[in-house]
């Protein structure tokens, strides 16, 4: 799936960043599962440092191939720190939502015809990086439209 060859692509620097941006009173996002890996309590997880942290959630999700994880794990961080990003490619694209959030992704698809010039402004507006992250949910949840996995798979060259 396409958000866990994004987080395959992500330098470790990259993703740590994202797991630092998600941290919640010293805990990562991945934490729970990172400190099962390593037979620690939750708890003793803090002790780690968070860059060792970060390598492990990653290894595991690529290893685990969960891509609904990698999805959630992606999302939660655009929508966190960069909810304007998205909402300006709903808009641009002709999808209904509420702050960024979608209720019926199925029926509620992006206009075909708008993707590339959505994706255009949002390189202008915001990090690359960030809306190709988004580009990889957008193509896992709208594999109908092929514009969007095309210009997704183009950045990844």
């Amino acid at each position: 799936m396409q958000t866990l060859e994004q987080i395959r692509v992500l330098s470790d620097e990259r993703f740590l960043m994202m797991y630092e941006a998600l941290a919640q009173e010293g805990f990562g996002p991945l934490d729970g599962e990172v400190a099962k890996l390593l037979k620690f309590r939750p708890q003793a997880i803090r002790k780690v440092p968070m860059a060792q942290r970060a390598r492990k959630a990653k290894a595991l999700l690529l290893a685990q191939k969960n891509a609904e994880l990698a999805y959630e794990f992606l999302g939660t961080y655009l929508i966190k720190d960069h909810r304007e990003l998205v909402i300006a490619f709903l808009d641009a694209t002709g999808v209904a939502h509420e702050n960024g959030m979608i209720d019926d992704a199925h029926d509620n698809l992006p206009d075909d015809e708008k993707v590339a010039a959505a994706v255009k402004e949002l390189d202008e507006k915001y990090v690359k990086d960030d809306v190709t992250t988004y580009l990889a949910l957008a193509a896992q949840q709208w594999p109908e439209i092929t514009s969007i996995e095309k210009l997704w798979r183009a950045r990844l060259a």
